[in-house]
């Protein structure tokens, strides 16, 4: 029997009005940061967002986390549309969802130590007891591979990988269903990235925790994620199990992201996919599928006419928008 989603995006939708004139300022268009989107997260699952900047993956994040408002469109955690919660709905909320962002060196407070840093959620949310928060931060500490002494030090006195682990501990700390990870890597050397991911691993099974993972570079997302969303300019192309959309990529912009990324082994040869000329703008993008003016397989007029929504691929967890399947 199928579990329930523990997160539901269903059509959502955020466009940013642009204006001219200063005293007398009127709309003239919008952006379409994102434009009509839906996905599910289940319970201990991660799910990968990916996509060129600008394609709609950090305002998506912003809007599962509440730090902006839909224009159309629904969030729903555990059926509840988060965007209308209030009282102590909200107060769950904001320690059900969490963020461990990209750099470490600028999302902790560096006048504050980490003791307290980690702690934060715990004293804004729940009235406990000095000891039982303290006590909670020193495992935490452990759990993410540092010393509970550790605890009185400031940020800067930590590397960039200990930070990020810092990071993690107050993302952890109020027992989170699903942490929304922006990037959690890119800033990290790169002997460091791997120590960090199979901690976030270690954690996704020791604690059933979700993930939303932002990210750009595809061999992150293959050993992090479950499934997978290939977002371009606001719209997810294509979506599925991981697995599936690596080893039969169908959407040309899949193919093309895929083609460029460096091969998991030096002796594998693949055929590199030129994608000509800039993204659209999202103030003004083209009429049909948003990729036909990039796309080298766009087939007559269809592609320029009605936008393709996403389809099932043979009965499998994969779904794609192109006229082409």
């Amino acid at each position: 029997m199928a579990t329930q989603p523990l997160l539901e995006v269903d059509g959502l939708t955020k466009h940013f009005p642009v204006t001219e004139g200063v005293f007398l300022s009127r709309q003239v268009g919008s952006v379409k940061a994102v434009d009509g989107i839906s996905f599910e997260i289940h319970p201990g699952e991660t799910l990968a967002l990916v996509g060129e900047s600008g394609c709609g993956k950090t305002t998506t994040a912003k809007l599962i986390l509440g730090l902006e408002r839909p224009t159309a469109g629904r969030v729903l955690l555990r059926g509840k549309d988060v965007h209308r919660l209030q009282g102590e709905d909200y107060r769950q909320y904001r320690m059900d969802v969490q963020a461990v962002f990209q750099d470490p060196w600028s999302s902790l407070n560096p006048r504050i130590r980490v003791g307290d840093l980690i702690a934060e959620a715990l004293v804004v949310n729940q009235r406990l007891p000095k000891q039982e928060v303290k006590d909670r931060v020193a495992q935490l500490l452990q759990e993410v591979g540092l010393s509970p002494d550790q605890a009185n030090n400031y940020p800067h006195e930590f590397s960039g990988g200990q930070r990020q682990r810092i990071a993690i501990a107050a993302a952890l700390v109020s027992n989170p269903k699903l942490i929304v990870l922006d990037e959690p890597v890119s800033a990290l050397d790169v002997s460091i990235r791997a120590q960090i991911m199979n901690l976030l691993k270690d954690i996704q099974r020791e604690h059933q925790v979700s993930y939303l993972l932002i990210a750009h570079d595809l061999a992150t997302t293959r050993y992090m994620a479950d499934k997978i969303a290939v977002m371009y300019l606001g719209k997810i192309v294509e979506y599925g199990d991981t697995e599936e959309v690596f080893d039969n990529p169908l959407h040309p912009y899949t193919q093309a992201l895929l083609s460029a990324a460096l091969p998991s082994h030096p002796d594998v040869h693949r055929e590199e996919i030129i994608l000509h000329g800039e993204p659209p703008s999202p103030l003004n993008p083209p009429p049909g599928c948003n990729f036909h003016t990039r796309c080298p397989f766009k087939v007559g007029d269809i592609c320029e006419g009605e936008r393709p929504t996403l389809k099932q691929v043979d009965g499998k967890n994969h779904w794609v928008a192109c006229y082409i399947h």
